[in-house]
């Protein structure tokens, strides 16, 4: 059974998400604040995590971040408050993959958490699709109605990340430090010359295209 954490400090909505997860069938864990998320994950395993952005101790922003930087790619749907573009865009940056905003539709809740988690099992079975577009990781494959195309390996990971992301913004800093590594001495104009390619090779594709989010980065958009 899917595991999720519930970091949510109003007691209330957090046990309201938990009765309406648990009777679409997930086993539930609800703590108050991000550093109570993390002292959980040490001692259990976690499918998703559904967090509150301001919570005392450690926010939303910070337990994202805390995790991406551990290396830590479990999903996370943040639910706030706050519906500023900035603050949503500073969720994104910070790691996210999903957004919403109080008051939350129970219903369209357990969409996201759904799709969240079918994300992350094709990404752990290391094979993204998009509509009828297939990607192969195993192969640097990327099949889809012109025929196969075989892709060097930064633009084959840079497609391959977004992709299993459709519509979250990636800056070009996240892109550099996920697939060039954080030692790299190549600047983030790298990013945008392989985006660039990547562009000019799908550009007839009719299942996704890549996006500039002006001053930000880039995200994969299905069409």
């Amino acid at each position: 059974m899917l595991k999720i954490l519930i970091a949510e400090d109003d007691r209330e909505l957090r046990q309201l998400f938990s009765h309406v997860l648990v009777k679409n069938g997930y086993t539930v864990t609800g703590v108050s604040n991000g550093q109570e998320a993390l002292d959980a994950m040490e001692t259990d395993y976690f499918d998703l995590i559904i967090s509150d952005i301001m919570m005392p101790v450690m926010d939303g922003y910070e337990l994202v971040r805390s995790l991406r930087e551990a290396g830590d790619n479990i999903p996370v749907l943040m639910i706030t408050a706050k519906d500023a573009f900035d603050d949503m865009r500073h969720g994104f940056q910070s790691g996210t993959d999903d957004y919403m905003v109080k008051p939350v539709n129970i219903n369209e809740m357990v969409l996201r958490v759904k799709a969240l988690l079918r994300r992350a099992q094709m990404i752990n079975e290391r094979r993204q699709t998009i509509g009828n577009t297939v990607m192969e990781y195993d192969s640097l494959t990327v099949t889809d109605c012109f025929g196969t195309q075989y892709l060097p390996q930064k633009e084959f990971m840079l497609l391959y990340k977004m992709a299993s992301y459709p519509g979250r913004i990636f800056t070009r800093q996240q892109l550099m430090d996920e697939i060039w590594g954080y030692e790299t001495e190549s600047d983030t104009h790298t990013v945008d010359v392989h985006i660039g390619r990547l562009r000019d090779r799908f550009r007839e594709n009719p299942d996704f295209k890549i996006v500039t989010m002006r001053g930000v980065g880039y995200k994969v958009v299905k069409l």
